[in-house]
């Protein structure tokens, strides 16, 4: 009888072996993950630097134009076709000269039409005031008259009383002599009272006309200054720039076609980098070369609003002012930020548009590594250094685009 030999079970190992397959992997992959990510490069294409302590100046370098002092631009009062031009562009002008004469046909009509209608108000209200006076001259001949019938009434009574105390007058004809005297004597106090009170309301009438009329006047006078506003004159004297008017050209009211620069000395204008707005101030000093001589100037104004991404301020010559200046000519502004410092620094370099600034690649024997850095203020030479670098280390200031996403470089 043959003996029943049992099988081994080999579902333990099969579970051992396959847990030890899946903690290899997981294994591999972590260290996949984690090992550092590593590049070779050739060291000759990259640009390396030392990092260094040095005389670290805070400062911005920038275009900037020459432009006068002062200027004052030539504003179009009245608008309408140029009709005629008296001088060019360039041209040296004094306040008060023609430069440019319009004519809007439009606006003569309606300035005529309004200067008939205050003309005919002013006339009617001198037809008024004559009036009055005429009323006034007819009252004042009417009491002449008056006074007149009263004198005469007044001897007629002294005479009859004298005659009626004599016995001489009868009573009746004397009781109307007193009657017509004291007739008179009312009718001229009436008269008198009612001259009075005319005289009054025509004097608060009359300065009610005159107060309009000196109005009208005064319209009128502006009427006839607004039609002189068809010839453009220069506002001060100075140099014509700007001018770009035609001959048959229309020009709209308030616009501008020019401006005359005072010729008092000039001023430096340039637009600056929107990340210097909070760096720049009034005040702070610079310098420019003017035929090879440094000339010191100073911000005077900023002007905070942005436009495509820049801001625009003005500067000032501290001395005496070069000569030879000129509208447009540029120079190039070195505009001092802080003094000098000994500052631990790094070259620019093109590596910081892809690291922000953030890391850079520290160079070790045959490799360079990333590290993380942090930087501080900048010109246009150096970036100082706040932390995660030390003087004397060599870093890679060349582009980075190609290393985004490597922790190691070996060469």
């Amino acid at each position: 009888m043959d003996t029943r030999i049992p099988r081994k079970n080999k579902k333990k190992q099969y579970i051992a072996l396959a847990f030890i397959g899946i903690f290899s992997l997981v294994g591999l992959g972590a260290y996949m993950i984690t090992r550092p990510k590593t590049l070779k490069v050739n060291k000759q294409e990259l640009l390396i630097k030392a990092v260094k302590m040095d005389s670290f100046e805070d400062f911005v370098i920038f275009q900037a134009q020459v432009e006068p002092l002062h200027s004052m631009l030539v504003n179009i009062v009245e608008g309408g076709a140029v009709q005629e031009l008296f001088v060019e562009n360039g041209a040296i002008v004094t306040a008060g000269m023609p430069i440019a004469r319009l004519y809007n046909p439009n606006t003569e009509f309606n300035y005529l039409s309004q200067e008939t209608a205050i003309i005919e108000q002013m006339n009617q209200l001198n037809v008024s005031k004559l009036t009055i006076r005429n009323q006034e001259l007819e009252m004042n001949k009417e009491l002449v008259l008056i006074d007149h019938d009263y004198n005469n009434s007044k001897l007629e009574y002294d005479l009859n009383e004298k005659l009626y105390n004599k016995k001489i007058l009868a009573k009746n004809e004397w009781e109307a002599t007193e009657e017509k005297l004291r007739y008179q004597k009312e009718r001229k106090a009436i008269i008198q009272e009612s001259l009075k009170r005319e005289q009054q309301a025509n004097s608060v009438q009359v300065n009610q006309i005159n107060q309009s009329l000196a109005t009208m006047e005064r319209s009128l006078e502006a009427l006839r200054e607004n039609k002189k506003n068809f010839l453009v004159l220069a506002p001060v004297s100075g140099r014509l720039s700007s001018f770009e008017a035609n001959l048959g050209e229309t020009v709209v009211a308030g616009t501008s076609i020019g401006k005359v620069d005072v010729l008092k000395g000039y001023k430096l204008t340039a637009m600056v980098d929107e990340f210097y707005l909070d760096k720049i101030n009034t005040g702070q000093n610079g310098q420019i070369e003017v035929k090879g001589k440094v000339t010191q100037i100073q911000v005077t104004k900023i002007l905070p609003e942005v436009k495509n991404g820049q801001f625009k301020i003005e500067l000032q010559f501290i001395e005496k002012q070069p000569e030879g200046l000129q509208e447009g000519l540029s120079f190039g502004v070195k505009l001092i930020l802080s003094g000098k410092e000994q500052k631990l620094v790094i070259p620019k370099g093109s590596f910081n548009s892809a690291s922000q600034g953030k890391w850079i690649f520290v160079v070790n024997g045959n490799s360079a590594e990333r590290r993380i850095i942090e930087l501080g203020r900048e010109n246009p030479y150096y970036y100082e250094v706040i932390s995660g670098l030390k003087e004397n280390e060599q870093i890679i200031v060349s582009n980075y685009d190609d290393y985004k996403n490597v922790e190691k470089l070996e060469f």
